[in-house]
């Protein structure tokens, strides 16, 4: 072979070479770029320890699912609305809560479909239970789920328009000031057993102070500047305490909402879990738009 045939296969060989490695590090590039499939990420987090141990159907929920976003089908809420014990014992939800109609539908409550969950109750005041897309946690729906009534234990046939009631309530809507009013006529209501419920302890007796042990949520119900401090004090710092009182909106105070709503399905204990598995699976269907496809 001549000096030009020499110079041309060395060429050709170093060019060959050249393309394969080209084609080996591309190819390296679009593996890492290629999105991992659900059981690759999964087998990785838990190689890398990032998957928590757990036994039970919620801690399956939250690492198989919530945590890695798991598209939701309205078709799973539908039959999740229909089926009993979906979301703790009790009657299926569309019992109650069938039609737009409120004779024959609680608060005109239609979750039997997609459309009628999304508008809402339809007797006045006609409300939404969430917002499309966010995060439903303090929305109608979930916290009527998870919440339970105030104080713990009180069941769905007590009343919650008696005086009591109705004197935290228009406390609330003045402005929650620190007045005479509150002192008394709202303040002892807090310390006074069966305020709120037949055969209740004061709210007090589990709401003492901003400690826990042994004040729950940190949240103190003995003064006026301990219930505007809120909840959690501690936990999250003065400045990011949750405020359990919104001068103005008792709807939107969470201290009014543990008084008056009742926790779903109704006669639900209140010692079941409250992150039930089938909640956070409605949650994350909410999150992601609530899609009725």
């Amino acid at each position: 072979m001549n000096h030009c045939g020499q110079g041309i296969s060395k060429f050709a060989s170093a060019s060959i070479a050249a393309f394969m490695m080209f084609s080996l590090v591309s190819g390296a590039l679009a593996d890492e770029k290629k999105p991992k499939s659900l059981a690759e990420s999964l087998l990785q987090d838990i190689r890398e320890g990032k998957v928590k141990a757990s036994s039970e159907d919620a801690g399956a929920v939250q690492e198989l699912i919530v945590k890695r976003n798991i598209p939701i089908k309205y078709e799973t809420v539908r039959v999740l609305m229909s089926t009993p014990n979906a979301f703790g014992p009790g009657a299926a939800c569309v019992t109650c809560h069938s039609s737009q109609d409120p004779v024959n539908s609680y608060r005109g409550l239609d979750l039997s479909s997609c459309n009628g969950i999304k508008e809402g109750s339809t007797e006045a005041p006609k409300r939404a239970l969430f917002v499309p897309g966010t995060d439903p946690k303090r929305d109608i729906l979930i916290r009527r789920l998870r919440n339970n009534r105030m104080p713990l234990g009180t069941g769905f046939h007590a009343p919650s328009d008696t005086p009591a009631f109705t004197t935290v309530k228009n406390w609330i809507l003045d402005g929650a000031k620190d007045d005479e009013n509150f002192r008394k006529n709202v303040g002892p209501l807090f310390r006074k057993p069966n305020s709120f419920g037949p055969n209740t302890p004061a709210c007090t007796s589990c709401h003492m102070s901003n400690q826990e042990p042994p004040s729950f949520h940190e949240l103190n119900l003995k003064t006026h500047a301990g219930i505007m401090l809120g909840a959690d004090s501690v936990a999250k710092g003065v400045d990011k305490s949750t405020k359990v009182v919104i001068p103005g909106n008792p709807d939107a105070s969470f201290l009014w909402q543990h008084l008056v709503e009742d926790r779903m399905p109704p006669g639900i204990s209140p010692a079941e879990n409250r992150d039930h598995p089938s909640t956070s699976i409605l949650s994350l269907w909410i999150k992601q738009g609530a899609k009725c496809d």
